[in-house]
């Protein structure tokens, strides 16, 4: 009879005894690995009449696709929009940090910029797997310089830019290059917007709008163009207003082209969204709500003064203000705690609350076959959580990352 080395040597791994997010369900199931895959066990008893070289008991544990983090600028004293020499060590701290977050995927982001920190950032910020060594990097996500004066946020106003003659080769000699970027995040009613939208589409950039002061109709142009996200939702962008309710009126609008679904980023720290605001986006659009972070340098240090690229900012509890102001300037909030507010302020299921940091992250980046599902086949990248939603280890290719240990840590 051939054993389950009959297709591959690479030992099975089968978790058991736990609760499975599996479409859209917990489910009493164990879950079987092989070669950093998620393995159907039908096929594996009856078509290679194998069975498990290891088995792990999870003690009832969750087991919940791993976060993806699609706008972090930085923590533990790194600053993804600061040029650097030892930038590289700083992006390998920050992704091997955020395993304890359940992060397992993230687009490390850089705030408005000086053209010469693109130039020196970008070509050492490279797509890669995740591994003991940290979280994979997905793509650059570059928020800005193209936004609004008047929604800047804690963005330097002197490195702002609109689209010349040029559209998208401005956009192209700003940036320097596009090779490993994912997510662009722009104003829609700027001037010559439309063709650099349809160009990064057409290059596979996911286009986001924000620090904005579109109309509904722009914002309806812009998705009609192909933006597909919304940075930070009701943060740096006109308030709803009931006449013309902006870029959040794309929640609830009927221009969005058949078979498009708009995604939004959400900070969910307590600071940024009061918890009102939180459930009335999350009743109108449930399936687009992304869960971010948005975190800047000084997550994981003490209050104090921190940089956030060009800006000194300030911690105070879990605010953070650019120096000297009242401006939010990001966040201090880690991925696991925005998911537990979330839950916690919508009153949403536990599977809702995994889903927007995992499954709704994967899809806007067009990567929902591989990673974001515990499906058959996907990526072995997961986290086993207490139904406090706590995480207590994260594996990414189905090798454990990172695990709390017995006193707490």
């Amino acid at each position: 009879m051939p054993s389950n080395k009959s297709v591959s040597d690479a030992p099975i791994v089968q978790f058991t005894n736990c609760r499975i997010l599996r479409d859209h369900q917990l489910q009493r199931e164990d879950l079987w690995v092989r070669e950093g895959k998620i393995l159907n066990p039908e096929k594996l008893f009856f078509d290679e009449k194998g069975s498990a070289d290891v088995q792990l008991d999870c003690k009832d544990s969750i087991i919940a696709p791993g976060f993806i983090d699609v706008q972090i600028n930085g923590g533990f004293g790194v600053d993804f929009s600061l040029a650097t020499d030892d930038f590289k060590s700083g992006i390998d701290l920050v992704s091997r940090k955020i395993l304890s977050h359940g992060v397992t995927s993230f687009c490390p982001t850089l705030v408005t910029s000086p053209p010469s920190v693109y130039h020196q950032v970008l070509p050492q910020i490279s797509v890669r797997n995740g591994g003991a060594h940290g979280a994979g990097i997905l793509g650059a996500h570059l928020e800005g310089p193209f936004i609004s004066k008047e929604k800047k946020g804690a963005h330097p106003e002197h490195c702002l830019r609109t689209f010349e003659a040029g559209a998208f080769q401005d956009l192209l000699a700003t940036y320097g290059s596009l090779d490993c970027v994912q997510i662009v995040t722009l104003a829609p009613e700027m001037r010559r917007s439309s063709e650099v939208i349809q160009e990064l589409t057409k290059r596979g950039i996911c286009v986001s709008l924000g620090h904005s002061v579109a109309n509904l109709s722009q914002a309806e142009e812009a998705v009609q163009h192909g933006a597909t996200f919304i940075t930070h939702l009701f943060n740096a962008m006109l308030p709803f207003h009931h006449r013309d309710p902006g870029i959040v009126g794309l929640l609830t609008s009927d221009k969005i082209p058949a078979g498009r679904r708009v995604f939004y980023g959400m900070i969910s720290d307590g600071i940024h969204t009061n918890p009102a605001a939180l459930r009335i986006a999350h009743r109108a659009h449930p399936k687009g709500l992304v869960l971010v972070t948005d975190a800047i340098a000084g997550m994981g240090l003490a209050p104090g003064r921190h940089t956030l690229g060009q800006q000194v900012v300030e911690i105070d509890g879990l605010n953070t203000y650019i120096a000297g102001t009242k401006t939010l300037s990001g966040s201090v909030a880690t991925m696991d705690t925005c998911v537990r507010h979330f839950q916690e302020a919508t009153g949403c299921s536990v599977e809702t609350a995994l889903e927007a940091a995992s499954l709704h992250p994967a899809q806007l980046l067009g990567i929902e076959h591989q990673k974001g599902t515990l499906n058959y086949d996907s990526d072995a990248d997961f986290l086993m959580l207490n139904d406090s939603l706590c995480v207590q280890a994260t594996y990414i290719a189905g090798e454990e990352v990172w695990r709390q240990d017995a006193s707490g840590m």
